[in-house]
């Protein structure tokens, strides 16, 4: 019988996934962790937390689609026999002018930061339900905030996933599941590389703690959220901006 904890994450090869994945093995949680295209990456960070004798397990799952989000679910159950925490990461952001948005890039954005969170939600309460007990954090945007001019899109998948935390920690509440949501601000991953130096400068003198996140700060969060200091928060959304953005 597995008594310790497991967290699923997805998209945790890459950015805030992959340093979510490695704190939470350091911190004696199984861990499965997702990846659709980046095998290297994974296998990679699969390597790295094997070789600190921590419990991991990686598997490829185009969670957009909805067997495939069901086999990941099945997956971790198959390995673990449980799921205690939900970490619902994967997305993609496309910069673009929303008269320039095609219908296929529209479908593309909602399906992988939307509409894989719902395949993936729904197939994992069918286990934490009986269980009266689990977390599921979803990682939103402070553009699901207060928008992004030129990224609509992405935008509005952020903000979405926002209303779904709140009204699923509605429903879930009387099953002892807490839903919530972080909102990163500006992070040190692929979806900023391409910004030039003086563009991250501004970000950083708009910052009151004057520097941009790293995916720590927002791997740290989500182990607050997932362990006892979480347990009477629900239907929040803690927005990890160093002061970018104050509502």
């Amino acid at each position: 019988m597995n008594t310790k904890k497991t967290a699923l994450i997805t998209g945790a090869s890459r950015g805030i996934g992959r340093e979510v994945a490695k704190l939470f093995a350091k911190n004696n949680y199984n861990v499965v962790i997702n990846y659709n295209k980046s095998e290297k990456e994974a296998q990679d960070l699969l390597e790295e937390l094997n070789n600190e004798n921590l419990s991991v397990r990686i598997f490829k799952a185009d969670i957009s689609n909805p067997q495939e989000a069901n086999s990941l679910v099945n997956y971790t159950i198959g390995q673990f026999e449980r799921i205690d925490v939900l970490i619902n990461n994967a997305g993609i952001s496309k910069f673009n002018l929303f008269t320039d948005i095609s219908y296929e890039e529209w479908h593309e954005v909602m399906n992988v930061n939307l509409n894989s969170v719902f395949y993936v939600t729904k197939k994992a309460l069918q286990y934490m339900i009986p269980e009266l007990q689990g977390k599921i954090i979803n990682i939103s945007s402070i553009w699901g905030i207060v928008g992004a001019s030129n990224e609509v899109h992405y935008s509005a998948s952020k903000a979405a996933l926002i209303g779904m935390t709140k009204a699923l920690a509605k429903e879930l509440g009387p099953s002892n599941i807490q839903v919530n949501a972080i909102a990163p601000g500006v992070i040190e991953t692929d979806m900023i590389k391409d910004i030039d130096d003086d563009t991250i400068d501004m970000l950083k003198y708009d910052t009151p703690l004057m520097r941009i996140g790293k995916p720590i700060d927002i791997a740290k969060c989500a182990l607050f959220l997932a362990q006892d200091g979480g347990d009477f928060i629900t239907g929040q959304v803690i927005s990890s901006n160093g002061g970018f953005v104050i509502y």
